[in-house]
């Protein structure tokens, strides 16, 4: 296994960085052209997460998922688990002591998980830098779709945390207390809740998706006082007695009278619950299943002479359209970004327009591109390099690999739609919206990260 040159993996790993860039950058063209607007991005940004990327996550873990490689992705939990728990305390720190704004902690605990990462590694193939990391009977090909159900599964405890978890960060200290909010309830008509894409819209029903927030300005003018009133179920943090506050939302199976009969704690407990329940996570959980379950994986996996009934149609057809889920998110994410560009230009006097935290912003950009590339590199590294293959993360270079790559990267595209249904005001979206865009342009730095993490797994091995 001879070892790549570190000029042409850099340069290898600036053309994959730069081709996930320009996939976002088709998306701006397309809507400076006119061809899609923010109307067909939350379309699309939908149906990627309820449909396309569900069957992805089925067909990736099924097929690599098995009784011998069980512990692999268990260590992917676990890490996913501490990666999010060690940004929390760095963004709550930055908000605490630093005097930052609330918001820097989901912008520091959420990265984008699912389709940066994908495509990364699908531009790293073409690439052929990653040959370096293929054992004896391994194949690439084989290694790649390894490395793409890796990140799956930590994208999948990263979607489940985001909106479980996140809204909840977001200006906690000023919620309205539970009486208040019961008497601003009492018209509430029941509108539900998307597990994935966060609370639905209050001012016309519609659930948004994670990159409403960069679509709609006409309706900012007024959400930052809708907050106050009906935005999302919260829980001070660090109060003398824990306040419990509800909000015009509830979970879809739970008519709309016995919600009413409820309490505020219970009230906060069952939405915190079943924003867990995602349809991501449930792709997830069949897909492991399946992989577990030898007879379900031979009749999804297997070639139709050894008894894969289901292989040509049900799971080629999941293979499909698993496959629209990696670019299609970043495209969504390039109409979003263009048009908070011209909502910003277009601003009017009466909206005004929020200057870029310079500070925050490269505290964020420092964080993310920076500390958690070392931090990860350097870990993963040294438990690896200490304990040889057959120790606590196992024999597979490409699992040290993505497991460097996982916790890094720009912030979650989703943070928009966080702040927008917590208690924050326009500019808060105005600010979060530069500092995205600020943060996917300068992303092909990953380059320096992408070395490191391969450089350090073959020195591993």
């Amino acid at each position: 296994m001879a070892s790549s040159g570190l000029l042409p993996s850099f340069v290898a790993a600036i053309q994959a960085s730069l081709s996930v860039l320009l996939v976002i950058s088709y998306g701006g063209i397309a809507a400076h052209l006119g061809l899609l607007d923010s109307k067909n991005g939350k379309a699309i940004s939908k149906i990627s997460v309820k449909m396309f990327l569900p069957a992805l996550l089925l067909v990736k873990l099924g097929q690599e998922m098995h009784a011998g490689a069980a512990h692999r992705y268990l260590i992917v939990v676990i890490w996913a688990v501490l990666a999010h728990v060690v940004s929390f305390l760095i963004g709550i720190a930055a908000h605490v002591v630093l005097g930052m704004p609330d918001w820097i902690t989901c912008a520091i605990m959420f990265n984008n998980t699912t389709s940066y990462p994908l495509l990364l590694i699908q531009s790293l193939d073409q690439t052929g830098i990653l040959g370096t990391l293929v054992g004896k009977g391994d194949t690439t090909g084989a290694m790649i779709e390894r490395a793409k159900s890796y990140f799956l599964v930590f994208s999948t405890i990263s979607s489940c945390l985001t909106f479980a978890v996140g809204p909840r960060l977001i200006d906690t200290e000023n919620a309205p207390d539970s009486d208040e909010e019961d008497r601003g309830s009492s018209s509430s008509c029941g509108i539900l809740t998307d597990p994935e894409e966060g609370p639905a819209d209050v001012e016309n029903g519609e659930e948004p998706s994670e990159r409403t927030g960069l679509l709609s300005v006409g309706a900012r003018r007024g959400r930052a006082d809708r907050a106050r009133h009906a935005s999302v179920a919260s829980i001070t943090f660090f109060p003398s007695k824990p306040k419990f506050t509800t909000v015009k939302r509830r979970p879809r199976y739970i008519p709309h009278l016995r919600w009413s009969e409820l309490g505020p704690r219970t009230k906060w407990w069952l939405l915190f619950l079943y924003d867990f329940l995602n349809a991501p996570l449930i792709g997830a959980v069949l897909g492991a299943i399946i992989g577990l379950v030898h007879p379900l994986h031979k009749v999804f996996f297997s070639d139709m002479t050894d008894g894969g009934v289901f292989t040509a149609w049900l799971t080629e057809s999941f293979k499909s359209l698993g496959q629209l889920f990696v670019p299609l998110p970043l495209v969504v994410a390039g109409i979003s970004l263009y048009s908070a560009y011209q909502e910003s230009r277009h601003a009017s006097g009466s909206s005004p327009v929020a200057q870029v935290p310079w500070l925050t912003t490269a505290f964020i950009l420092m964080v993310r591109f920076v500390v958690w590339p070392v931090l990860s590199i350097g870990a993963i590294y040294g438990i690896a390099k200490n304990e040889g293959k057959g120790g606590l993360l196992g024999d597979d270079p490409m699992l040290w690999f993505t497991m460097m790559l996982m916790p890094t990267g720009p912030p979650a595209m989703k943070l928009i739609t966080m702040v927008q249904v917590s208690d924050a005001g326009v500019e808060d979206e105005q600010r979060m919206a530069k500092i995205l865009t600020i943060s996917y342009v300068v992303s092909p730095v990953l380059a320096f990260t992408v070395v490191g993490a391969l450089k350090a797994s073959e020195a591993a091995i």
